[in-house]
């Protein structure tokens, strides 16, 4: 039987690029259909070094390079409140729990050549991604929705798209589903499950001028990505660099506040942006040049995330707070680990369930540690806190903040932050005891 392709990407955001990029440099035929037309807005605008050694491999660095993107270095976090919190043991504690930073310099990283990562517009670093699969040799269709996939035939998978005024079918060995939060097979599939714990929802925009050097203890450190905890439970306040002079910030919080607060966007940006004094008076000196835009639809698990001729990757496959950074890593990632069980299929001509094993495992360890170190920070952020400035404990905290998760077993720390945690919240007399917040992450692994 033929069919019109080896492989189906539906979405072509950077987890359906990548994987569109690796698979046609494999050799096989790809096509990848994305609803928009690029170059597109889109929230996710700073990276973690484990993006540097995918976008090597499949040969996208040099365009990112080129591209003249705001180069990233560290992180850091700080908080509204001058607390004398109890150090507990911890030491290099210099801020006194009011502030944090690391620097991707401290630890070497496999295939990671270079001390610093990007801060991007997406809407450029998207279609670079998009533009370099179809340079290696994938057919990407842009304004193509997919409707539906038909698994009836064993021997293919069905899939039918709306091309303008047009609907059309094409058939594929296998279908790759990067539809991010559109999830479209985990809706199809009835097999989404909304998260338990992060039902967040942001407002975010861009600023012309806002002075990044007085917000940053150390004014070197003005283009590091800047997390902003406000004096509100579980809310916090993104501050990423675009360009020399264009900020993007955005307030997060969970979504049961901004529907009991009543007011529009704009309202509740300012409201709550306001509890942190020394950035809001920062803001209203800038510009702001992009309208304020609402993000839902934060975190879910899939119950299952591969099968018999269908992978999903990326947001497609599962969602978690993004407070560390982490959605692009996961979409390069699950890419990269989904494409090598994908290759290995093509060659032997199967693409049933079992052979995506090995990608299965890896991504459920992998986003159970995500979810479980960013449940922590905001359970206790004030142990986060300890840990990461502690010399016993930084480097591996660093190594999480890399997004160095996908190919090692869990980081030590993080078992051992597991354990203070459990300390901390078993025990009322705990020094600690009054700083736990609302959020609570159940004990077993989210569901997949």
């Amino acid at each position: 039987m033929t069919t019109d392709f080896d492989v189906a990407v539906i979405g072509g955001g950077p987890a359906g690029a990548t994987a569109a990029a690796y698979l046609a440099q494999a050799g096989m035929s790809v096509a990848v259909f994305e609803s928009e037309l690029f170059p597109r807005p889109h929230v996710g605008e700073t990276l973690v070094p484990a993006v540097t050694p995918i976008l090597h491999e499949t040969g996208a660095l040099e365009h990112i390079d080129a591209a003249g993107f705001l180069h990233k270095y560290g992180a850091a976090w700080t908080s509204a409140e001058s607390r004398n919190v109890p150090h507990n043991g911890f030491t290099g504690l210099d801020h006194d729990f009011r502030a944090a930073e690391i620097m991707f310099n401290e630890r070497d990283q496999p295939g990671v050549d270079r001390d610093y990562t990007y801060h991007v517009d997406r809407a450029k670093f998207d279609l670079i991604l998009l533009k370099h699969a179809d340079t290696v040799g994938a057919s990407v269709f842009s304004g193509a929705r997919v409707l539906s996939v038909d698994f009836d035939d064993p021997e293919q998978v069905r899939l039918t798209c709306r091309i303008g005024p047009r609907q059309t079918d094409f058939t594929a060995r296998l279908v790759v589903d990067a539809s991010g939060r559109q999830t479209l097979l985990g809706r199809q599939l009835r097999i989404k499950v909304p998260d338990p714990v992060f039902d967040q929802y942001a407002i975010h925009t861009w600023f012309e001028g806002l002075d990044r050097k007085v917000l940053s203890a150390d004014v070197g450190k003005a283009d590091y990505v800047y997390v902003h905890f406000l004096p509100i439970k579980d809310t916090w306040v993104w501050q990423i660099p675009i360009t020399d002079t264009v900020t993007s910030i955005g307030v997060v919080t969970q979504k049961k506040r901004f529907a009991a607060a009543n007011v529009d966007r704009e309202a509740f940006f300012w409201d709550f942006v306001a509890s942190r004094p020394d950035l809001t008076e920062q803001l209203k000196k800038a510009k702001r040049v992009r309208p304020f835009k609402p993000e839902g639809d934060y975190s879910y698990a899939m119950r299952q995330i591969c099968g018999d001729r269908f992978v999903m990757i990326g947001d497609a496959a599962r969602f978690v707070d993004p407070i560390f950074s982490s959605g692009v890593s996961v979409a390069l990632n699950s890419a990269r680990l989904a494409c090598k069980d994908i290759i290995a299929g093509h060659k032997e001509g199967d693409y049933s369930k079992a052979r995506f094993a090995t990608f299965e495992g890896k991504l459920r360890r992998a986003v159970k540690n995500w979810y479980e170190f960013i449940s922590i920070y905001y359970r206790l952020n004030v142990l986060f806190t300890a840990f990461v400035q502690d010399p016993r404990y930084r480097t591996d905290v660093l190594k999480m903040l890399q997004g160095d998760f996908y190919d090692t077993d869990e980081p030590t720390a993080l078992r051992t932050m597991r354990e203070a945690l459990a300390l901390v919240e078993n025990d009322p007399e705990h020094l600690w005891h009054p700083y736990l917040g609302t959020l609570r992450a159940p004990t077993a692994a989210p569901v997949f």
